[in-house]
């Protein structure tokens, strides 16, 4: 019995000891398992500021083609696609209240013509003259306006792109009878970031790259600047024209328009260096600095092939990890490796 209880000691003492052991060479393991990293350092130097902005292609001028008032559609002379010039008839509408009011008008210049024969020879008074002229001016300014409703002329030169009616409908109003659109140039409208004010100029080329069209670039410019800043997105509105004289280029298209700012000295890192913190969109770099690393939140700019282009949050000459970053946290002791 007193041999068997002994052994039953032994054996607990034993076990004792190794689990101590384990426990010492676990720890002993945590201790020495610093990690490891690989550093590249970083400086500052010229980037292009080169910002892209998406943008649909709309047409130079788009005319609605309608009379001022209700009334039947006599003809449509022209159909969606066709090429028009400045001043061609497009729509004739039904011309009975003009030719009626053609009736009326002559009545008037006899009636004038009357008054001012007799004002002449001292028949008429001097008010019965104006007012026969006045009411002469009126039904001249009816009679104008109404021929030029009843016969629907292109203010520009343009292509038709909507037809809304047929022969003998009656235009009511609202919808336009047709929609001509000058194309030749078309123009891209695009919102910029305040910063870049100062540095946007009409005149200024730029380079226009179409879905439809793949990378085929097309040359525009700056036409017009917006002078003021919209308060809420701290942007600028910044119209782009293309001359599009082979008229390839169709309103409703989507666009891509590259504009060159000039260059601003910032730092730029290796790709591998970023890293982005789960469940927000925000990046950092690891800055290494006296055996530590640092947690640098850092603003993104152009993507340069295998390198980023950084607009704040890591200073000059710094050195930055660029492998191993999966194990640190902010203000980790680290080893560095070749």
């Amino acid at each position: 019995m007193k041999k068997i209880f002994q052994m039953s000691a032994l054996l607990a003492i034993a076990t004792l000891c190794a689990c101590s052991g384990s426990t010492d060479k676990a720890a002993v393991q945590v201790v020495e398992e610093t990690p490891r990293v690989k550093l590249a350092q970083v400086t500052v130097r010229p980037v292009e500021q080169v910002q892209e902005y998406t943008a649909t292609v709309e047409a130079e001028v788009k005319n609605n083609i309608a009379p001022s008032s209700p009334v039947r559609i006599e003809k449509i002379l022209v159909e969606v696609g066709d090429r028009v010039a400045k001043g061609q008839r497009l729509v004739t509408m039904d011309a009975a209240n003009l030719e009626q009011l053609k009736f009326q008008l002559d009545n008037k210049e006899t009636e004038f013509k009357r008054v001012d024969e007799l004002y002449k020879v001292g028949g008429a008074s001097k008010s019965e003259w104006d007012a026969a002229k006045m009411s002469l001016d009126v039904m001249k300014t009816s009679y104008n306006n109404l021929l030029e409703n009843t016969s629907l002329l292109s203010p520009i030169n343009g292509i038709v792109t909507a037809r809304n009616y047929d022969n003998g409908d009656m235009y009511s109003g609202g919808t336009p009878v047709l929609t001509v659109q000058q194309i030749t140039p078309v123009k891209l409208k695009v919102n910029v970031s305040e910063t870049y004010f100062p540095l946007v100029a009409k005149g200024m080329p730029v380079k226009v790259k179409l879905d439809v069209y793949g990378d085929e670039e097309f040359e525009g410019k700056v036409s017009l600047v917006y002078p003021t800043i919209d308060a809420a997105t701290h942007t600028f509105p910044v119209e782009v024209s293309l001359a599009n004289n082979n008229q390839r280029v169709r309103p409703g298209m989507f666009a891509r328009v590259t504009m060159n700012l000039g260059t601003k000295d910032h730092v730029v890192v290796p790709d591998v260096a970023v890293v982005k913190r789960a469940g927000s969109g925000d990046r950092y770099v690891y800055v290494y600095s006296d055996g530590k690393v640092s947690y640098n939140k850092v603003e993104l700019g152009r993507r340069l092939d295998a390198e980023y282009e950084l607009i704040s949050g890591v200073p000059n000459n710094a050195q930055v990890v660029v492998a191993g970053q999966n194990r640190l946290t902010d203000g980790a002791e680290v080893e560095v490796i070749q």
